[in-house]
């Protein structure tokens, strides 16, 4: 299928704009892959220092001739997600060593738990723990003994942060390794229904927290499609998993036999090998134009419109929120998965899941069919899925129509034409709205303001019973120079029971919300962020706020904000306390959350 004019006028936009600073990227590495194997150029004491405690494995790493992989794990038995990696070393150095090679755990990066500290101080070091996670994983991989790498993570941060040294690195190949989805537990808007229960006074502590520990239950990535999913999509639609490897649970035999292959596969493309395919060569133009369009077609989290800009501004890539909302324009919402639906990950994939929908998109000509990945050349290969036979890993095409149209559709019949992200603009400057959840009668909002410094003057002002009109709650000083842009995921129950109460509400901030964002239109990322003088520092209590998501148009009404002095906020709790003094310099010297928000890149 000929590529779409809008995925091919994108791409060239963005190839164009990113010309001086991918160019200077790709030299950067092509100098480094001149060199060779890394190895080659330490000295005896280097080497002995970094082979001393590898046992029988000293020998052929001595040799030299055999490949020798570095592993990047964010492992800790906090995170369900992450849980599952504790074992993941020992299968790789197993497997490296029976393909020939060998595997040395080159560093842990630290990986925090949104789920954990939403709502508490240790969410305003989430943001930033994405660039300490990609210093993290530089630091493992500067000791220059690795032919290739594997990267252990999964949730929120950790990819970005991965794909961002892996980027730096650019010019070792590397693979990303999930440990995918714990198995389904108490259906999402069951939860749902009981946390706004909870918000409105109707249910106690003991059963909310009944419903939270059902829905939260076991190893495993959580459920629902929020940010630590729409990060194992990208990577597949990025070629930087292996085809199928997603949303396989954890503790079984096909997850298993899944590491052994990819650790086979990270052995095979090295520069040692005849099919050497560094990262540099795959994170190109396309790969991001494939990660976006996978991000529409899916409704995935508003949170890699942050992310993704920084993990290309790695690889020399500049994308905006236009190619975001060009291509949200063009490309079909196929999914419904929580909270765009009812379903969650595993119904996903057992209705043909991320196989399905690559070839539904690729017959659309919607995605580069032509793009590099770990797996070869191509994206047809990621169509397939992989099947266990006599404990090795085959693949066999995949499900050629969906198995539940519910859940999953194809392009020529998606639950909705337009991909569900829509960047929006006008006076009160530039920011994006998810509207895959939002009902349609509710995507344009208009009503008086109601200014907040925090979401717990929110939740004060809800609990008075003073929010009981029509209102556009602007929540400001929340963007990363604030305090380190922390989600705001805390607002949706409230923000919910005001719509349901029949209320006209829409929310509006240069902070986050939490992937799991829901069905009130919100207005969020907005920059210029209220600490740079932003129009949002502007707005006062009652300024008619229109936000039209149809239009993409966001702007105070009849108010000449020229003449207004900007709002100061008292910032200076948020330097201490749970870690944030250690941050100052990263909250001084953030970007704009348009450009990714980032401090390192």
């Amino acid at each position: 299928m000929p590529l779409h004019p809008t995925i091919a006028a994108v791409t060239d936009r963005i190839r164009a704009r990113s010309e001086g600073p991918r160019r200077k990227y790709l030299d950067t590495m092509a100098r480094a892959a001149a060199d060779g194997p890394r190895r080659a150029h330490l000295t005896c004491g280097n080497q002995a220092h970094a082979y001393a405690a590898m046992g029988d494995d000293k020998g052929a790493l001595t040799d030299a001739r055999a490949p020798n992989l570095g592993i990047i794990t964010a492992y800790n038995d906090m995170l369900s997600a992450h849980q599952p990696f504790e074992r993941y070393p020992d299968l790789i150095r197993a497997a490296a060593r029976g393909a020939g090679g060998t595997a040395q755990v080159a560093g842990g990066v630290p990986a925090m738990c949104d789920g954990v500290t939403q709502g508490q101080t240790g969410m305003e070091l989430s943001l930033f723990s994405r660039d300490v996670i990609a210093l993290a994983a530089g630091v493992g991989l500067s000791h220059n003994v690795f032919d290739s790498a594997i990267y252990l993570g999964v949730c929120d941060k950790i990819v970005p942060g991965l794909v961002i040294a892996a980027a730096t690195f650019g010019y070792i190949p590397g693979i990303f390794m999930p440990a995918g989805p714990m198995t389904s537990g108490l259906p999402n808007d069951e939860k749902a229904k009981v946390r706004q229960q909870f918000a409105t006074g109707d249910v106690g502590r003991e059963q909310l927290m009944a419903a939270e520990m059902a829905s939260y239950h076991g190893p495993g990535t959580c459920t629902f499609y929020g940010t630590a999913n729409t990060n194992q999509m990208l990577m597949e639609f990025m070629g930087l998993h292996l085809p199928g490897a997603s949303f396989v649970t954890p503790g079984t035999p096909l997850r298993d036999a899944l590491t052994v292959a990819g650790t086979e596969r990270a052995l095979e493309i090295t520069a040692l090998g005849n099919d050497y395919r560094p990262v540099c060569d795959i994170l190109d133009e396309k790969a991001f134009v494939n990660g976006l369009v996978g991000l529409m077609a899916t409704g995935g989290s508003t949170n890699l419109v942050i992310h993704l800009p920084a993990m290309a501004r790695a690889a020399g890539i500049i994308i905006d929120l236009e190619d975001f909302s060009d291509l949200s324009e063009v490309t079909p919402l196929m999914a419904k998965v929580y909270p765009n639906g009812l379903a969650d990950v595993n119904h996903f994939h057992a209705a043909g899941g991320l196989g399905f929908m690559i070839g539904e998109l690729l017959n659309a000509g919607l995605l580069h069919d032509d793009s590099k990945t770990v797996a070869g050349d191509g994206l047809e290969r990621y169509t397939q899925e992989p099947q266990l036979k006599d404990g090795r890993i085959t693949y066999a095409p995949g499900a050629g129509e969906t198995l539940n149209d519910k859940i999953l559709r194809p392009a020529s019949n998606p639950f909705h034409s337009h991909g569900g992200l829509t960047q929006l603009a006008g006076n009160l400057g530039r920011g994006v709205i998810k509207t895959s959840a939002v009902a349609e009668e509710r995507h344009i909002i208009e009503a008086p303001a109601r200014v907040f410094h925090s979401q717990d003057a929110v939740k004060a002002a809800f609990k008075a019973n003073e929010l009981t009109t029509d209102t556009v709650i602007v929540v400001r000083f929340q963007g990363p120079k604030s305090n380190g842009m922390p989600e705001l995921h805390g607002l949706t129950p409230v923000l919910a029971v005001l719509q349901d109460r029949g209320l006209k509400v829409a929310l509006v901030t240069d902070g986050r919300m939490s992937g799991a964002s829901g069905k009130v239109p919100s207005a969020i990322h907005v920059c210029p962020e209220a600490a740079d003088h932003g129009p949002i520092s502007l707005i006062q209590d009652g300024d008619i706020i229109r936000l039209d998501a149809t239009k993409g148009t966001i702007d105070v009404r009849n108010v000449d904000l020229s003449t207004r002095i900007p709002a100061t906020a008292d910032l200076t709790g948020n330097g201490t306390g749970v870690g944030r003094e250690l941050f100052e310099a990263f909250r001084k010297n953030v970007g704009l959350a348009a450009d990714g928000a980032g401090v390192v890149v």
